[in-house]
């Protein structure tokens, strides 16, 4: 992975278009966006928040901002991100990410998806959202939210088309084993290791059917195994990735690049109790025991790395904004923030939610995090 110098957070935002009516405007689009990064670094993550800290920090935000007319009130920030066009605010992110991170080199892109449980209405479904997130640089690369009675069957190939995947993997649960899927991470120039459930039953009974086959004669299976043991608070791990590349043993072995597929065999031992349990995938690359158990170990990044940070740093399942795309936007800034974060300049150790409380009473630390001379 390389890193560039990062643009300013106004270079960002200037391409987004203002909604508003010209001539009621009084406070500027770019100063507010930038205004609402700050606070959300130091800690805000509502609206009302953001106007509180804002207005305690103006002569701070003035060292950088004009703020001719001072801090923008809750409703006003509230309305103004329910009014800006969500596919601008997601293009723009990615053209900051893109700016900073400009080659992300061979690894791990895992793409899942988030339910902001909160921000729904009483007729209306939450905000879901679907990341991609570079498990080696921690940072997100883009987003796309589903559309209403929709699932991320149908967000996942949008976000695809607008990322930059030369060269990775690309890791996705059951709901993004589709044909067409796999076809448009192929066409991105990337490889996929998918996962295989029971809302794929025929391939999924196949490979269970050939690894049962397998354990009863290994030595007469071609194969390669990698494994690993992790000791952890009386709980030991044993994880076997079994790969194999008899694909003629698979229903539509000719679909997209398909090159292997692996069983992962997991085995827990906790206070004497021991279970197993097996999972399925299927990949472009190669049979490589070790390579598809790591990418498939990587995957589980964007759980504890976006998601959990998402709802315990940043309190996103907590998130009542409800206005248009309000809910959207904000939770796009927020993944900005993390980003910011995990780009942070200073090396400062601690959890990001201990490092906004630092950024919360800290100028000279929140300044190094923004970028700001």
């Amino acid at each position: 992975m390389q890193q560039a110098d990062r643009p300013s957070l106004a270079e960002v935002f200037v391409s987004i278009d203002d909604p508003r009516q010209a001539g009621k405007v009084e406070h500027d689009l770019v100063e507010m966006l930038v205004v609402a990064v700050s606070a959300v670094l130091s800690g805000a993550d509502t609206f009302v928040e953001i106007e509180a800290w804002a207005t305690e920090k103006l002569d701070w935000l003035r060292n950088y901002l004009e703020l001719k007319h001072g801090i923008a009130s809750h409703d006003t920030f509230g309305r103004l991100f329910g009014l800006i066009d969500p596919a601008q605010f997601e293009a723009a992110f990615r053209r900051w990410v893109g700016s900073v991170v400009p080659v992300l080199g061979a690894q791990v892109v895992a793409i899942d998806g988030k339910t902001s449980r909160r921000s729904g209405k009483v007729d209306a479904t939450p905000l879901h959202l679907v990341s991609a997130f570079a498990a080696d640089a921690r940072l997100v690369l883009g987003q796309h939210s589903t559309e209403a009675k929709s699932n991320e069957k149908t967000a996942i190939p949008q976000l695809l088309e607008v990322l930059a995947l030369q060269g990775c993997i690309v890791t996705l649960d059951a709901m993004g084993t589709q044909a067409s899927i796999a076809q448009a991470i192929r066409q991105r120039g990337a490889d996929y290791v998918l996962a295989v459930k029971d809302n794929q039953p025929t391939l999924a009974e196949a490979i269970r059917d050939f690894f049962a086959c397998y354990q009863a004669s290994p030595d007469k299976t071609p194969h390669t195994v990698f494994e690993t043991v992790e000791k952890d608070h009386g709980r030991l791990e044993i994880r076997r990735c079994h790969a194999f590349d008899a694909l003629q043993c698979l229903p539509r072995p000719e679909r997209q690049d398909l090159k292997s597929f692996a069983v992962i065999e997991s085995t827990r031992q906790v206070k004497g109790l021991q279970t197993t349990e097996y999972r399925c995938y299927i990949s472009s690359l190669p049979a490589d025991a070790q390579r598809l158990a790591q990418a498939i170990r990587a995957h589980w990044s964007v759980e504890n790395q976006l998601h959990w940070c998402m709802d315990v740093a940043f309190a996103d399942d907590q998130m009542r904004a409800r206005t248009q795309y309000a809910a959207h936007n904000l939770a796009v800034l927020k993944q900005l923030v993390l980003n910011l974060f995990r780009l942070d300049p200073t090396g400062k150790k601690g959890g990001i939610k201990a490092r906004r409380l630092v950024a919360s009473t800290s100028d000279t630390y929140r300044a190094a995090l923004l970028g700001l001379g």
